[in-house]
């Protein structure tokens, strides 16, 4: 419990979770490498945590793999160089996604701008009840998409986990209300990357 510093979990592999109530500052989880790391309001918290920001900047920064799940907001370039890492929050700052090339990143809340900027690869669901992603994107190619079977599955189990781990609030919320809020979800990727992975997978 409390507050932890600078590049909490960094360069953790796999077999090691850290849980941490409270929040933490920048770059927790850089270079994740299989572990996991899991981040909740303190139990005495009053405030609402998809409205305030518990960890810093550049959370998961260059992850190859493992998870981070946090319930609260996180500050810029989240997910930035993610090759590999599964990311939830409830919400980022600018630069969110940034040159990812792998992973997987579900952001629950608001984005800032220059989303997904130099994304080469990786999947971004993001919950966007209001529809405006498009106000947040960055320039590129990409393809928006409402989810499909197989992206329902992997969100469905993903929430469900996330949820369990962090108490989030808004996962529950969510997750109750599964078949209508599923709407307000998209998955974003680039063109190139969904061409390849249709291709694998015999698309």
């Amino acid at each position: 419990m409390g507050s932890a510093g600078q590049s909490l979990g960094a360069f953790i592999p796999a077999g090691v979770t850290l849980r941490l109530w409270g929040d933490t500052n920048d770059y927790a989880g850089k270079g994740l490498s299989g572990g996991r790391i899991v981040i909740r309001p303190d139990a005495s918290a009053t405030f609402e945590s998809d409205e305030n920001i518990i960890a810093g900047n550049v959370i998961g920064y260059g992850a190859t793999s493992g998870e981070i799940f946090i319930s609260g907001v996180v500050g810029e370039r989240c997910g930035v160089r993610n090759s590999g890492a599964t990311i939830v929050v409830e919400g980022t700052g600018d630069h969110a996604c940034e040159y990812m090339t792998g992973g997987v990143v579900v952001i629950l809340g608001g984005v800032g701008r220059n989303l997904a900027a130099g994304m080469s690869g990786g999947t971004l669901y993001l919950y966007d009840p209001e529809v405006t992603v498009h106000d947040h994107l960055s320039a590129g190619v990409y393809e928006i998409e409402v989810l499909e079977y197989e992206d329902d599955l992997r969100l469905h189990g993903l929430l469900t986990r996330y949820r369990d781990e962090t108490g989030s609030k808004k996962a529950q919320r969510i997750l109750t209300d599964w078949r209508s809020e599923r709407m307000h979800f998209v998955r974003i990727e680039t063109s190139e990357y969904q061409r390849v992975r249709d291709e694998a997978k015999g698309g």
